[in-house]
């Protein structure tokens, strides 16, 4: 009975808005990598800055919801902006290396406590009404379902956890939709024409470094909303937003399959089950004594996350929605 009821809530987390909120960063991330060829390992600073965006523009300015979303999308392409620009030029393993430092630098500057009155510092921003610190009141005001508990089959929700796993997933569906148009259009050829051969693109007159400014900005701007979304249900703290939160988008984005509109949405949602599942089985085996051996088994996990990215690499790179012709990587 207790691994099937860890079974249901390892499926349970796969709705969840915590699963949407990364599927959705990594919408705006496979954008950058997938299809313009950007590797860009500073994606957890974008939800970063959307999330700290939203939550002081409602806790510590006063805006309605919808005032600190668009302060969130300003934060994003101003980052955007100040992250492309000098970085664009450089390759890729370069770029890599300048977007991983840039996603510290955000997360180092709300962490200081020189900013403590606006960010909460360490401590980060609790999503608490009783401290004056709520910032999704209005948007649960919103919420038609009736309160108390919701049964849907095996599983028992929260009417406030089932209202948000509505909202999230309606937006990375909205989202999605807008990126396939996107993606089909002459300026999503271009994308993949800029990731394949910088140079011929050039040589047809294209500008490259604004093609790519331009994918960096909607991709920044969708890992934003992600982070927006990410923070309702819970708080915003600095220690989120670790390197940690770009490794599992990678991990989503090559599971599911760079390059295509399904991929990030598939590999989000078997990246939480395999993690919720992995998590509870090492937790009934630690009950049992058998993983006394390991210091610490909570973040075995991780490494068994971080072998799987490996094998899956090697294996099968195009992921499981994939086309091996897409990854430039994969290619012998």
């Amino acid at each position: 009975m207790d691994v099937l009821d860890s079974l249901l809530g390892a499926f349970q987390q796969a709705f969840s808005p915590v699963t949407a909120a990364f599927a959705l960063a990594a919408i705006g991330l496979n954008i950058h990598f997938g299809y313009t060829g950007l590797l860009n390992f500073g994606q957890a600073g974008f939800v970063a800055i959307g999330a700290y965006a939203f939550a002081i523009g409602v806790v510590v300015l006063g805006l309605p919801w919808w005032a600190a979303l668009l302060l969130a999308v300003a934060g994003a392409i101003g980052f955007a902006l100040l992250l492309g620009a000098p970085t664009l030029r450089l390759r890729g393993d370069y770029l890599a290396i300048v977007t991983i430092a840039a996603a510290e630098i955000v997360r180092y500057t709300v962490n200081s406590s020189l900013f403590d009155d606006v960010t909460g510092g360490a401590q980060g921003i609790t999503n608490n009404p009783s401290q004056d610190t709520d910032y999704s009141t209005d948007l649960d005001a919103l919420n038609p379902l009736p309160a108390g508990r919701i049964t849907i089959g095996d599983w028992v929700f929260t009417s406030s956890a089932l209202w948000w796993a509505i909202v999230t997933w309606t937006v990375v569906a909205i989202v999605s939709v807008i990126v396939w148009r996107l993606m089909r259009s002459p300026w999503g050829l271009t994308l993949r024409g800029v990731r394949e051969d910088q140079e011929a693109m050039r040589s047809l007159g294209k500008n490259v470094n604004a093609i790519k400014m331009q994918a960096l900005i909607i991709g920044g701007v969708i890992g934003a909303i992600a982070g927006v979304l990410l923070i309702m249900p819970a708080s915003v703290a600095p220690a989120d937003y670790n390197t940690r939160m770009t490794f599992n988008l990678f991990t989503i984005v090559l599971l599911g399959g760079a390059a295509t509109i399904l991929g990030p949405i598939v590999g989000s949602l078997l990246f939480w089950v395999l993690l919720q599942v992995t998590d509870r089985v090492i937790t009934l085996l630690a009950g049992t004594g058998a993983l006394d051996w390991f210091a610490d088994a909570a973040q075995l996990r991780f490494s068994l996350v971080g072998l799987a990215l490996i094998l899956l690499v090697l294996f099968r790179p195009q992921g499981l929605l994939g086309d091996r012709k897409e990854m430039s990587f994969a290619r012998s």
